[in-house]
């Protein structure tokens, strides 16, 4: 195999195909990156058996500067793959395999020998042919994913919660995530396939980790395909393909936590509330419990928070309405500052059904509907 190539092009699509690389696998050859030429340009492929992303380099795209003078296929070690591609000195790159799979890297005067391995020994990646296939405008499924990334949890004793949950059915996607402290919820509007408009809707737990990798990959104006199977998903844009083992299980009922029956809303703008959070923050994370507390009235809202060891913190916060009862709840400062992030700079309606219930959080201009939700668990106070 041997080709010349943009060394801006190669050192772009090395990068993303990387990320689906795990060095503690237990499977040696998927530390390396697959590289294979055939008709339609270079082929980059990595894995970590559970996630997948391959990435088309076109030869037909002259942008590319992609040149293939021999066909074939090597796989050489990702970790200096990508070291020496970005601090070679050209922007001309030439590729070349022995017959023994030693792999010679040339750019301008400088030169590296890597040893590689056949091609042939990278396991192949799933076969999906799948009727459950659906068109989303990229910039909404990076809306989904950013929106409820925050709630998947990190801990593997429940796997389930580690990844977001899909219901895609009445020309919807909902998307759900909860680490059991906190759930995420995104309504976004689908166009269901005219083979599925009669079937149950399909649900699928697709993991955080593929999802976040796929908010990287996508462009705002472009595409998704997603096919779905009973184990795997395949998201494909453009040149760049996405496989992702999911995860096995039945996710919860969650609709029983989202209730319109709370007794005192408040509503703020969320940059301006994430602002007084993250003052709070600076001492609130040298305390014990981390803990932030809401008190709420017709005169307004304070934030509180101390550390026995450093100090005080309380700052009133404008309110741009009110309703209910006098409250008072505590929290995770933490999980409030994610949420309101979500929302960016709009005003948001915070919703309270007593100190010891979850409150929701919900863009004001829509917050009827349910599309687009935040949901956190108090911390329990003496007197709570």
């Amino acid at each position: 195999m041997k080709f010349t190539i943009k060394k801006s092009i190669f050192a772009d699509c090395l990068a993303n195909v990387q990320r689906a690389i795990s060095f503690r696998t237990t499977i040696p050859i998927l530390t390396g990156i697959k590289l294979q030429t055939n008709e339609k340009g270079l082929i980059l492929t990595g894995s970590d058996s559970t996630l997948s992303i391959e990435n088309l380099i076109e030869e037909k795209e002259e942008s590319n500067h992609l040149s293939i003078s021999e066909p074939g296929s090597v796989i050489l070690p990702s970790r200096f793959l990508g070291d020496i591609i970005r601090k070679l000195p050209e922007d001309k790159i030439t590729v070349a395999v022995q017959d023994n799979f030693q792999t010679i890297i040339t750019s301008g005067e400088s030169v590296f020998t890597l040893n590689g391995t056949s091609g042939k020994n990278y396991p192949q990646l799933p076969e999906i042919n799948s009727a459950a296939t659906f068109n989303l405008p990229g910039h909404l499924m990076r809306q989904a994913i950013n929106y409820t990334i925050i709630s998947v949890s990190s801990q593997e004793t429940r796997p389930i919660f580690t990844g977001i949950h899909f219901e895609l059915g009445d020309n919807q996607l909902k998307a759900i995530s909860t680490d059991s402290h906190r759930l995420s919820q995104r309504i976004i509007p689908i166009t269901i396939p005219e083979s599925l408009k009669d079937k149950e809707k399909v649900e699928l737990n697709i993991p955080g980790r593929a999802l976040s990798e796929l908010s990287r990959l996508v462009n705002d104006n472009e595409n998704i395909s997603m096919m779905v199977t009973n184990n795997q998903v395949l998201f494909k844009m453009n040149n760049t393909s996405l496989y992702s083992r999911l995860l096995e299980g039945t996710y919860p009922d969650t609709t029983r936590l989202l209730t319109k029956d709370q007794k005192t809303s408040i509503k703020v703008n969320a940059a301006e509330l994430g602002a007084a959070v993250e003052r709070a923050l600076i001492l609130s994370h040298q305390g014990k419990n981390n803990m932030v507390k809401l008190s709420m009235d017709n005169s307004g809202i304070i934030l509180s928070g101390h550390s026995s060891e450093i100090g005080y913190v309380k700052e009133k916060i404008n309110a741009l309405g009110f309703e209910g009862e006098n409250m008072s709840i505590s929290f995770n400062p933490d999980y409030l500052r994610e949420a309101l992030k979500t929302f960016g700079g709009q005003d948001v309606i915070i919703r309270f059904t007593s100190p010891s219930h979850p409150f929701i959080l919900l863009p004001s201009e829509d917050s009827d509907n349910f599309n687009m939700i935040q949901l956190i668990t108090p911390i329990r106070t003496p007197g709570n």
